[in-house]
């Protein structure tokens, strides 16, 4: 265990590395100047050539990319340009929201899409089963401001049964997890249906039969654990993608979510804000992938950790 925990903290290094290397490249090249955005446009080119040396973007890209690494590696990733704070800072005060809303989305998928899985593989072929998977098409391929305004509408403007937007209560997060919860469970029924109709065609699965056990036990306490494992293995993907932000669901919902943080920096060409978001999505999913491989083995014993 320690051997392969070693090994795979180094690998999430070496993929952390990369993955600021690539994302550093990419904004170094970019047309866009982040320099007029901080000048304005009546600004002189001394002005500008000005800012641009106090922010040190007159140097080499490895100078420029040494230099983050290195406040980096010391826990700084850097101040915004334009609201002259810490990109710490930032994050860190919209993360409880962005965990929240990541919590919620995930039990809402699990939920949705593990049972529209079971249900379709243990009545496969027939109608029940066309209709979920038709019904899981459509959901993964629905736009998420489409489904957003929906249940905006319908659930808050509507019947009034939740606020139209905001955070602080429960109430706030029902629709954008549910909104997340519909768009992702499709996957997830795909990935059930598929894994629990292996499962049943196993031999245990026969045996247990067999001896005369009920269906729900059979499927809940012999197929289920053993199906569940792919799907375990999608969220972590999931936290990361959520961790990056949701802009559409948290614009629509006006839930103050990284996604918002994020998106205002892609506008305004904020480089170190863009730069820790995006480290940061890459660290969630290096750490969702690393507990989903961790808890495998926890849920079937045949599984080890090499």
């Amino acid at each position: 265990m320690a051997a392969y925990l070693i090994r795979r903290l180094i690998q999430s290094a070496l993929i952390l590395l990369g993955v600021s290397f690539i994302t550093f490249f990419l904004l170094y090249v970019l047309p866009a100047d982040p320099v007029r955005q901080i000048a304005g446009r009546s600004a002189t080119a001394a002005t500008v050539e000005n800012i641009r040396e106090q922010l040190g973007l007159d140097k080499p890209f490895i100078v420029q990319y040494a230099r983050y690494l290195g406040g980096l590696l010391q826990g700084d990733m850097g101040r915004s340009y334009l609201q002259k704070t810490e990109v710490a800072e930032l994050i860190w005060s919209r993360l409880p929201a962005t965990l929240l809303l990541m919590l919620g989305a995930i039990v809402c998928e699990l939920i949705l899409g593990v049972t529209m899985g079971i249900i379709a593989a243990l009545w496969r072929g027939r109608a029940v089963d066309q209709v979920l998977m038709t019904t899981s098409f459509v959901t993964v391929s629905a736009p998420q401001f489409v489904v957003s305004l929906l249940l905006l509408y319908v659930f808050a403007v509507k019947l009034g049964w939740f606020p139209i937007g905001g955070y602080g209560t429960f109430a706030h997060l029902v629709l954008p997890a549910v909104t997340l919860g519909i768009l992702g469970s499709g996957w997830y029924s795909r990935m059930m249906r598929s894994s629990m109709i292996d499962v049943l065609r196993a031999d245990y699965v026969r045996t247990a039969r067999a001896k005369g056990l009920g269906r729900a036990r059979v499927v809940l306490r012999h197929a289920l654990p053993n199906a569940i494992l792919p799907v375990i293995a999608m969220i972590g993907i999931d936290i990361g993608i959520f961790m990056g932000g949701i802009v559409v669901v948290e614009s629509v919902f006006g839930w103050p979510g990284i996604g918002q943080l994020a998106w205002q920096a892609i506008q305004r060409v904020d480089i170190p804000i863009i730069m820790g978001v995006t480290l940061v999505s890459a660290l969630a999913i290096v750490i969702g992938n690393l507990l989903a491989d961790l808890i495998a083995p926890l849920i079937d014993p045949r599984i080890t950790l090499r």
